[in-house]
């Protein structure tokens, strides 16, 4: 019988663990507690490694045909005149704005179809009990069912209750000051392909980013230390957001009303996810579960489908489970802390409290994006030096 898996949630970490161990000829089953597959999300970005990684599973041309169609990003004023532009297309490589930039729910499905074909799906269940066994993981879900797995693997989101039924109190988090919502609005004839980007004194941001569904993205970012609004129900929050940027300018108005309507509005505040391990026993955490680097480092839908590839290629050339894991977390330690090693003064940095500070980021940013020295935030915005050796994993990926 070939090994017994469960993997907890159905995003981008899991359907991609899914799809390499479904086809390695393990016994698959995934878990998820929304009562049906999410196709929602914002806008990611997977780049580098994370881009071979789709390669070799033969979905990277599905995900550039899938992508946002989002051309470039611009700082505007308050009359939505860009300060300063980054065009994707004069830019040596990925700048803000990556080649492959998708959906978040557009990848999820593209992994999770063909994931689907070699694994089985629970939908509207979730794990309440983790006993770690000498030969086996025994499971207890909500509905009521218990099970035994070989592994278990948490690839769930940043504040996985999962994770913390396995690994209580080991995530020592590390808050990076600011708040951010996410939702979707109606989009309007001024819209145009580009990322844009208003800074409004407080400490607060809009950004507006196209998608190929017929509407608009709205990120509103507010900079302030964190106060537990992550727990706030839906209708506080939105009042909060109300309030905060009532008078801030640009298409403020435009967007709180599009608020108000929205029907997948997500609020959260910023923070990485620190353990100092990956697992125990029988139990692994991938994803944003384990190492959650936050949107301000740009890499974390490449290090979900990175980590979950080496983490399943890991269980396919060990038979033993605890070897599998310490040399999965061999592989990516490096990549994951280059990629956490975001500077706490970069949300300040971006989005500054004064008019003077905005005039400064703006001047700053007009001058980065002259064709001279775009070739450095080309560079910035690239793929990391510690990444781990794929070549390894050769005969895994043409199995």
């Amino acid at each position: 019988m070939p090994r017994r898996i469960l993997i907890t949630g159905a995003s981008i970490a899991g359907n991609t663990a899914a799809w390499w161990l479904g086809r390695q000829g393990f016994d698959v089953t995934v878990v998820e507690r929304a009562p049906r597959f999410r196709d929602g999300g914002q806008n990611i970005d997977v780049r580098g490694i994370g881009r071979e990684v789709l390669r070799r599973m033969g979905l990277e041309r599905a995900a550039l045909d899938h992508g946002t169609g989002e051309e470039g990003t611009a700082w505007v004023d308050g009359h939505g005149r860009a300060v300063a532009r980054f065009d994707m297309d004069t830019l040596m490589g990925d700048g803000p704005t990556a080649e492959m930039e998708i959906l978040r729910g557009d990848l999820a499905r593209l992994l999770y179809d063909p994931a689907r074909e070699h694994a089985a799906y629970r939908f509207g269940d979730r794990v309440t009990r983790i006993e770690d066994g000498a030969d086996a993981a025994t499971v207890t879900f909500a509905g009521g069912t218990v099970e035994r797995y070989d592994a278990v693997l948490i690839a769930e989101g940043v504040g996985s209750s999962t994770r913390e039924l396995a690994f209580p109190g080991e995530n020592d988090p590390r808050w990076m000051g600011l708040a951010i919502a996410y939702f979707t609005i109606p989009r309007t004839s001024d819209d145009d392909r580009m990322w844009r980007w208003f800074n409004a004194p407080g400490g607060r941001g809009i950004s507006l980013r196209p998608d190929m569904h017929g509407t608009t993205r709205v990120m509103l970012s507010v900079r302030k230390s964190p106060a537990g609004e992550q727990e706030w129900d839906v209708h506080r929050q939105k009042s909060f957001l109300r309030d905060r940027f009532a008078d801030a300018g640009w298409q403020a108005e435009r967007v709180l009303a599009g608020m108000d309507d929205t029907e997948d509005f997500y609020f959260d505040v910023l923070r990485q996810v620190r353990m100092r391990r990956w697992s125990h026993g029988r139990v692994a955490v991938t994803g944003d579960a384990a190492w959650c680097a936050t949107p301000l480092a740009g890499i974390g839908t490449t290090l979900a489908v990175t980590g979950a590839y080496v983490l399943a290629a890991e269980l396919a050339r060990h038979d033993d489970v605890a070897t599998a894991f310490a040399a999965y977390e061999r592989a990516m330690r490096p990549m994951v802390e280059d990629g956490q090693g975001v500077p706490k003064i970069a949300p300040k940095v971006m989005n500054p409290r004064s008019r003077l500070g905005i005039h400064l980021l703006h001047g700053v940013l007009r001058i980065a994006s002259r064709p001279g020295i775009r070739r450095l935030a080309s560079k910035l915005f690239a793929g990391r030096s510690k990444e781990p050796d794929l070549t390894r994993y050769e005969v895994i990926a043409s199995a």
